[in-house]
């Protein structure tokens, strides 16, 4: 439920695209994740960093991307999430006591120190990694820049709606124009499907990861014993958890 509701702006943002075209499905994240923040105050009586965050850099890049009608600041967006993300981690595991992740998850489940810190790191290297791909779908798996570079360069025009390309342009221009879209659409559907797709992915990975240490403690836990409660681990016990 909870990551519907992550993905509930990304989800109306494709709609829209599919619909309208970026900057009608810009305007529809926008709408969406002020949607998002207010269903969440309501429903935990209070504001959450993130979503908050993230309506903000939506706001900030889409509103550049509809004053400037370029595609590009938009399109920056998931990467600079991401990134702040891999730095709340980052900086929940050199900050307190406890990694972020365990402040999360804590509550529900039990397991060694070392674990939560491992975990926190790959989260770390999630976002990061996240991160990057997008920029690596913007500028070379779809070839959107260099197809909107070409379109700039050829037109002269740097406020165009790649949606309307037939009315907008015709010959060579137009080809250009339709390129452009193309490109664009790749980004997009990367922005649902394979954004979404890393995420479930590493999602599974993490609750796999975490099973076999809460199975350990379980059957460490159900274990009879002749001398009393067991032990309670050491530390060097517990860093040497893999």
């Amino acid at each position: 439920m909870k990551l519907l509701i992550d993905f509930f702006p990304i989800l109306l943002f494709f709609v829209a695209y599919k619909l309208y075209g970026l900057y009608a499905a810009t305007i529809t994240a926008i709408i969406a994740a002020l949607a998002q923040v207010a269903w969440l105050r309501w429903r935990h009586g209070r504001f959450e960093k993130m979503p908050l965050i993230t309506l903000g850099l939506i706001v900030v890049f889409g509103g550049l991307t509809l004053l400037l009608r370029d595609p590009i600041f938009v399109m920056w967006k998931p990467t600079i999430v991401n990134w702040l993300f891999a730095g709340a981690f980052l900086g929940g595991s050199l900050i307190g006591k406890r990694p972020l992740i365990e402040r999360m998850m804590g509550h529900a489940v039990s397991v060694p120190a070392p674990i939560w810190r491992r975990l926190n790191w790959a989260w770390v290297l999630f976002f990061l990694v996240s991160g990057l791909a997008n920029l690596f779908v913007v500028y070379i798996g779809s070839g959107f820049y260099a197809a909107e570079q070409a379109l700039i360069a050829a037109t002269g025009v740097t406020a165009i709606d790649l949606s309307a390309c037939a009315d907008q342009f015709i010959g060579p221009q137009r080809a250009l124009c339709e390129t452009a879209h193309a490109s664009e659409s790749v980004w997009v559907n990367f922005k649902l499907f394979g954004m979404m797709g890393m995420t479930i992915l590493f999602i599974i990975g993490q609750a796999f990861y975490l099973a076999r240490y809460i199975q350990d403690s379980e059957s460490s836990d159900s274990e009879p014993s002749d001398s009393g409660p067991a032990p309670t681990p050491s530390p060097a016990t517990s860093g040497d958890i893999r």
